[in-house]
This record gives structure tokens, C-alpha cells and sequence, in this order.
């Protein structure tokens, strides 16, 4: 049976969280830059080690109010040192859990810069070096991150299963109709072609090349839930499973 890999952002202060983590394969919490605090973390995490997920950081620009999903202008030292307290506030917490921290995934703002912006995305990279070079990072196919990583980090190629996108590859700006595919059947037909025919079709109907290995759905989707209970449902017909550890 073909396995599929999930990854969902979670420990932003969602309700969903307990539902979502026994249907996902990884979950990237919030540490402390736009949601998180270290008792959401320490809660994350054991919720994960209960239902063998895997744990990765979700670091973004430290912007709260905006819930990291605006382009804030700062100084290089000072972005690092942001996100290298953000990876490391959630590795210490996962380690003295007894549990690993396998990657870092940007959030928002974050990952949309790092994909055209070559300033931020060797920013990024420094930071996740500063642990060594064992955590993967989640970057989507093309972007400029992963052109720059240039084997100094494993990346793991990320597409997203609720998004729509652009024809370059980039994901539709959430302020735009459309952005977020909400229909749980639009859903599933999104996530099979790009499983079965390596195909992502962007809103304007463009056929976009992918070789992506993990797919994300968002918590704050608000029928997140439905749309997971669905595919493993669905996906199960298929002779398809979404990955556990």
C-alpha cells in the first residue's frame, strides 16, 4: 500500500489540535514567533509523541499581531538570532520530552519570502545550521531556498493539499478569492494529482510539475478535521494510507 505524507501546522492556538494529530504523519509547531508559548509547545509535543508524529519547528518572523503572515523588514543578525531562539526554544523542550526534532518548516510570510527572496532564505538556512546539518527542511519545489541549500541541508519538497497557486509555483496570496480550497472532495482531487500524476493544477488552470514528497493541510481551516476524517477514508479505497511513524 502506497503511504502518503501529512503535515499540518499546529500549537497556534487552535481548537482542532487533539482531532488533527492522530490524522497527520508530522505536525510543525509554533515556537514563540507568530503563536506559541512554551506551555503550547510542551503540550504539542506530548500530543505527538502520543500518536507517533513526527516534530518539526515552525519558526516565522516575530509578529504576533499579524500572526506572522506580513513581510517585516529587519536586519539580517537580528532575523537569525529570532529564528535560531525560536528552533531552539522547541528543541530543548522536545528533547528533555525524550522525543526528536526532525525538521523545520517557515511559516507564513517566512516561507512565501523564501521563495523568491535569496536574502531571507540563506538567513533561514544559517539559522537551522546553527543545530548541524540533521534537520530537513520543508521547502516548496523551485523556490529559492532549495536552490540555495546546495546540499547543505536535506529538503524535503512541500506542496500543499488546501492551497491554490500561482503558474510560477507560488502559492495564491490569501487575500485573494480562491486562495484556500475549502471542499473537501476539491481537496482530495488536488492532493491525487499531485500523488498520481506528479501535477499541480494552479487556479488559472496551469498543469505545474512536482515532486513533492509531503503535503500540508492547515489546522485553522475550519473544517480541517472533515476534510482528514475524508481523505483517509477516501484515500483507503485507493489502496492509499497516510503515513505513521
Amino acid at each position: 500500500m502506497k503511504k502518503i505524507h501529512i503535515n499540518c501546522d499546529l500549537g497556534e492556538g487552535g481548537e482542532y489540535d487533539k482531532k488533527l494529530m492522530p490524522l497527520i504523519s508530522a505536525c510543525n509547531i509554533a515556537c514563540g514567533g507568530h503563536a506559541g508559548t512554551l506551555e503550547t509547545m510542551h503540550h504539542t509535543v506530548d500530543l505527538a509523541m502520543e500518536h507517533r508524529v513526527e516534530i518539526g519547528a515552525h519558526p516565522s518572523y516575530p509578529d504576533k499581531e499579524n500572526f506572522g503572515r506580513k513581510s517585516i523588514p529587519m536586519e539580517k543578525d537580528e532575523l537569525k538570532r529570532s529564528l535560531v531562539a525560536q528552533i531552539m526554544s522547541l528543541k530543548q523542550i522536545t528533547e528533555a520530552e525524550g522525543a526528536l526534532l526532525t525538521h523545520v518548516k517557515p511559516h507564513g510570510a517566512l516561507y512565501n519570502d523564501a521563495f523568491d527572496n535569496a536574502e531571507v532564505a540563506e538567513v533561514i538556512l544559517e539559522s537551522i545550521l546553527e543545530f548541524g546539518n540533521e534537520l530537513v527542511l520543508y521547502a516548496a519545489e523551485g523556490s529559492v531556498i532549495s536552490q540555495l541549500v546546495n546540499g547543505r541541508l536535506k529538503v524535503r519538497f512541500e506542496a500543499f493539499a488546501d492551497r491554490n497557486y500561482n503558474p510560477d509555483g507560488s502559492l495564491v496570496n490569501r487575500q485573494e478569492p480562491g486562495a484556500l480550497i475549502t471542499e473537501k472532495e476539491q481537496v482530495l482531487e488536488h492532493l491525487l494529482s499531485m500523488v498520481y500524476n506528479g501535477k499541480i493544477t494552479s487556479q488559472k488552470g496551469q498543469k505545474i510539475d512536482t515532486s513533492a514528497s509531503t503535503f500540508c493541510l492547515h489546522s485553522d481551516t475550519p473544517n480541517s478535521v472533515e476534510i482528514l476524517e475524508y481523505l483517509h477514508r477516501e484515500l483507503s479505497f485507493r489502496n492509499l494510507e497516510i503515513y505513521k511513524a
